[in-house]
């Protein structure tokens, strides 16, 4: 089971970025994301004021705002960046790639702030996978002509935005239904993203149909699957696992880009595949047993610290 959700969210994160290029061809950014999360925070708040209700039990006000931090920080802080990125000539591989830096700045925070600590050999799994990551940034940075240096800094904060919603979501006392916290993590994105958008002046869609299978995809695949699934796999494996997972993310989008878009795959491309290979089986194969107490994401109270994801 753990080895077939691993899998889907690593294909189902990766097609957020094959998702946002798709998007790029017709819209800016913020109207991208505004029709992506404003239909579906509609429906997910519809739901919840029905048959959702149980979702609810128990949390308080102070619960739904953790909540909203962190569906600002992982979904609309996260998002912005990797769309605008793609927007100004990014590739989709070479963002994927950019955010593959994650794992070794979750890692290395892991332990003084969630004490997981992370093991030799899986610093070991982390290095080889940094170094994947960096083999394939340079082959894509090198392919790719016209796009401003700066341009690949601003994944970087997506990253970022997304280890400190990690975090915060990690030191959360009271256990949140997935769907309770799907349904305020995209109000909150729908909110931040239509504000956007009619300050730019940049709410009226596109008429494209590519425009709304780009949307069908993202909510679908990229909401549903790889942020859904982001959660699950984190509170079932632990934080440095899902995070290595995230090194996949880098070289499985690029080969997507490239069959997709026709962006470049060469030999250091694959070889940056193979050391994101290397890397998990490596952190995998290393992982410290994890009491049953420690929960890596959406936690549980004390007293059911053991429960299982639902």
């Amino acid at each position: 089971m753990n080895v077939l959700l691993s899998l889907g969210f690593v294909l189902t994160w990766s097609s957020g970025f094959i998702g946002a290029k798709l998007g790029a061809g017709d819209a800016s950014a913020v109207t991208t994301l505004m029709w992506r999360f404003l239909p579906l925070a509609l429906v997910l708040g519809a739901v919840a004021a029905t048959a959702g209700r149980r979702w609810w039990r128990g949390l308080t006000l102070r619960d739904i705002g953790r909540q909203t931090v962190v569906g600002a920080l992982s979904q609309s802080g996260y998002l912005l960046t990797v769309y605008y990125a793609i927007q100004l000539g990014v590739s989709s591989g070479t963002t994927a790639l950019i955010d593959g830096t994650q794992p070794l700045v979750a890692g290395a925070l892991a332990g003084p702030l969630l004490r997981q600590y992370v093991t030799a050999r899986q610093w070991l799994g982390l290095c080889l996978g940094v170094a994947g990551v960096v083999v394939v940034t340079t082959a894509d940075a090198a392919a790719v002509t016209g796009v401003a240096g700066w341009a690949y800094a601003i994944p970087f904060l997506g990253m970022l935005a997304l280890v400190a919603a990690t975090f915060v979501e990690s030191r959360s006392p009271t256990r949140v239904e997935p769907m309770a916290a799907l349904t305020v993590h995209c109000a909150t994105s729908a909110v931040v993203f239509t504000a956007l958008a009619v300050a730019a002046g940049q709410v009226a869609p596109p008429a494209a149909p590519s425009f709304w299978l780009a949307i069908a995809w993202l909510v679908g695949l990229s909401t549903f699957g790889g942020y859904g699934l982001y959660w699950v796999v984190l509170r079932r494996r632990g934080l440095t696992q899902v995070n290595t997972l995230m090194f996949l993310m880098a070289p499985v989008t690029a080969v997507w880009g490239a069959l997709m878009f026709g962006e470049s795959f060469g030999v250091r491309t694959a070889l940056g595949l193979a050391l994101g290979l290397a890397a998990v089986g490596v952190v995998q194969r290393g992982a410290p047993r994890k009491p049953a107490h420690v929960s890596g994401g959406t936690p549980s109270r004390p007293r059911e610290r053991a429960s299982s994801q639902s």
